[in-house]
């Protein structure tokens, strides 16, 4: 367990970022550029060695201050937002400002950091390949889009339009999965692990790299802590003697819709998946809950077939 003298809250936006340090009153902005973060470093350069840097996910604005900082090995923590906000929420503290946002972050990693982990700077293919599966995404919610104005009721001309633009769209998905394809391929752990996925019914190439880039601890956790990880953890919501109806939430993003897809088409294969779902609808259960079910199968599989490779790596 990691020992810290001092907790450094850092509240990132776009142009700027404002310092606090636990205990202390005093904060200092910077601007969120090279030379900000070197006059952050040499304000605090007594301090840096032995403290715990936190900060949360603003949509990559933090990513140049916490490369920096994993850089010079100073311990950084970059925390859930969701859970930075009930922290915040349990002081009955409706006030927001960039300051007391810092403020709150410092004493976030004062009072749990026997709990926070260090970040780890991800490879610049990890990198690329998350940049890239987002890309795709955003592409796949235009072609949405698009379609939907296609089918409209609407002129001529706009429809030719719509149908231009999702031929181009679609090319550029075509072009990034086999950016994602060359780049998955090129590296022998990944490419290896790729194909034990797809020996799971459902799964396929895209499911496969996307799996791999957007839940890289695959293999490394429990079954309980895959499914949670994804979402499909049903939560408890009992009190007394009540029994209430339990259901999945949260997981990280975009995973979800992936796996659905996976688990529509396992439900769709000649399999022991389909089986599975087949016996919980003549059960009574219903198709979606069903459907989760089949889902939360694969991803736990997913993870035990990946087992080898965390002992290997």
């Amino acid at each position: 367990m990691e020992l810290y003298n001092n907790f450094i809250g850092i509240d990132i936006g776009k142009f700027n970022f404002v310092v606090a340090v636990h205990a202390n009153k005093i904060t200092k902005e910077y601007e969120n550029s090279t030379l900000g973060i070197k006059s952050f470093l040499k304000d605090y350069k007594s301090l840096l060695p032995n403290a715990l840097c936190v900060l949360e996910t603003t949509g990559g604005h933090e990513i140049k201050l916490l490369t920096t900082l994993c850089d010079k090995n100073f311990a950084v923590h970059r925390a859930n937002t969701r859970k930075v906000k009930n922290f915040i929420r349990s002081f009955g503290n409706k006030a927001k400002t960039d300051v007391l946002d810092a403020k709150a972050l410092a004493l976030y990693g004062y009072e749990r950091k026997d709990t926070l982990a260090k970040f780890t700077p991800v490879t610049a293919k990890k990198s690329e390949l998350y940049a890239l599966s987002q890309r795709r995404h955003d592409l796949k919610q235009m072609i949405i889009a698009e379609k939907n104005r296609y089918q409209a009721p609407g002129s001529e001309h706009v429809k030719e339009s719509c149908k231009y633009l999702l031929e181009i769209l679609a090319k550029e998905v075509r072009d990034i999965d086999e950016k994602i394809n060359t780049l998955v391929d090129d590296d022998a752990v990944l490419k290896d692990k790729k194909q034990v996925l797809k020996t799971i019914p459902g799964i396929g190439d895209v499911i496969a790299n996307e799996l791999l880039i957007l839940m890289p601890e695959l293999g490394t956790m429990n079954r309980r802590e895959a499914a949670s990880l994804a979402g499909l953890a049903p939560m408890a919501n009992d009190s007394g003697k009540s029994k209430g109806y339990r259901r999945t939430n949260h997981g990280r993003d975009i995973i979800k819709p992936i796996l659905f897809l996976a688990a529509m088409a396992a439900r769709n294969s000649k399999s022991d998946l389909k089986k599975f779902y087949e016996s919980l609808i003549s059960r009574g259960k219903k198709k979606m809950v069903a459907l989760i079910a089949l889902m939360r199968k694969i991803i736990v599989i997913a993870n035990a077939r990946l087992k080898p490779f965390s002992t290997t790596c």
